[in-house]
């Protein structure tokens, strides 16, 4: 997808199968990584993942690899596995310390604050994500909330920090980023689900993107760990941002909830559609893919050593 001089690829997220928002743009003047992180549920329907997520989350992580090899700056929007990559090793993310080297080497990383507006989890996740920083000795570590950057007629900037969905989330708060080239702005909006909160969708519409990448509201969630009010007022400002908006690019929690369509039914474009393939929404029909698709033994069997140890060495079976 192209807008102006502003070329945007989606790398990977729930249409593509796994849990992400990694964006890869480019302008004449820099390549930006958005949040290159990609992850598993580690239970859904009172399943571990399938083998067809595993599938999709080594393919994931191997396109994450290969634009951060042509990327400048990588952003971390704030510190959840899927959005960015750690230093240990995980399956559920297919990665290790070296992974995390080849993505964040030689970069300038624009990351959220941890000593302002984060969680207890996110801090602590984000003082060891900047030590390792530290340790790769070539990239440039710059917090980046409420920033702005000008690389050469390309400006990138930084929302100050906004609800990880609901005023007063206890998940915390993410950075919005909006690019700008030319009469173009292109907005990525990670997390905000909806965005649930009324002063995220007044900074969103305060700049008016001419292409926005956005969260969805965690329907899956609905009365569960998320007030159905606020999934309602999610889907509520979604609708007035496809309506107000030239482009809406729908990524996210939405999308972990197969009956998506039934409750948002508004015109939006999926990372699947601009990419011209179906949407893959691995998660959400994981309980369909253990019935129509049951994994072999071995693979249950790795499962089940995986849970118990955390630290099993070998990749899954997925043959």
């Amino acid at each position: 997808m192209r807008i102006g001089k502003i070329k945007i690829i989606p790398i990977a997220d729930e249409s593509l199968g796994v849990r992400s928002m990694c964006l890869f743009l480019e302008t004449p003047d820099i390549k930006i990584l958005f949040d290159p992180g990609v992850s598993l549920a580690p239970r859904r329907y009172g399943l571990p993942p399938h083998p067809f997520e595993f599938k999709a989350v080594k393919e994931a992580r191997r396109r994450i690899l290969s634009y951060a090899k042509k990327a400048d700056v990588v952003t971390v929007s704030h510190y959840h596995l899927d959005h960015y990559t750690p230093a240990f090793k995980s399956w559920y993310e297919w990665t290790d310390e070296e992974t995390y080297g080849e993505i964040y080497s030689e970069k300038i990383i624009l990351a959220k604050n941890v000593e302002e507006h984060i969680n207890f989890n996110q801090r602590k996740r984000g003082l060891v994500f900047k030590n390792k920083v530290e340790d790769l000795g070539s990239a440039r570590l710059l917090y980046f909330d409420s920033n702005r950057m000008l690389f050469g007629s390309t400006v990138v900037e930084a929302s100050p920090p906004l609800p990880h969905g609901s005023e007063g989330s206890k998940l915390g708060w993410v950075l919005i980023f909006t690019v700008i080239c030319g009469e173009y702005k292109v907005m990525y909006a990670p997390d905000v689900q909806g965005p649930i909160s009324d002063k995220t969708l007044s900074y969103i519409l305060s700049i008016m993107p001419d292409v926005l990448i956005v969260g969805g509201p965690p329907l899956y969630l609905s009365g569960r760990k998320v007030k159905r009010e606020e999934v309602e007022k999610g889907l509520e400002n979604l609708k007035k941002l496809s309506n107000d908006l030239k482009y809406v690019i729908l990524s996210h929690h939405l999308l972990r909830d197969k009956k998506w369509k039934e409750v948002f039914s508004t015109n939006v474009f999926l990372f699947s559609s601009i990419l011209g393939s179906s949407e893959e929404l691995l998660e959400a029909n994981r309980d369909i893919l253990y019935k129509e698709h049951p994994p072999s033994e071995d693979f249950l069997k790795w499962i089940n050593e995986y849970r118990k140890t955390k630290g099993f060495n070998n990749p899954p079976p997925l043959d």
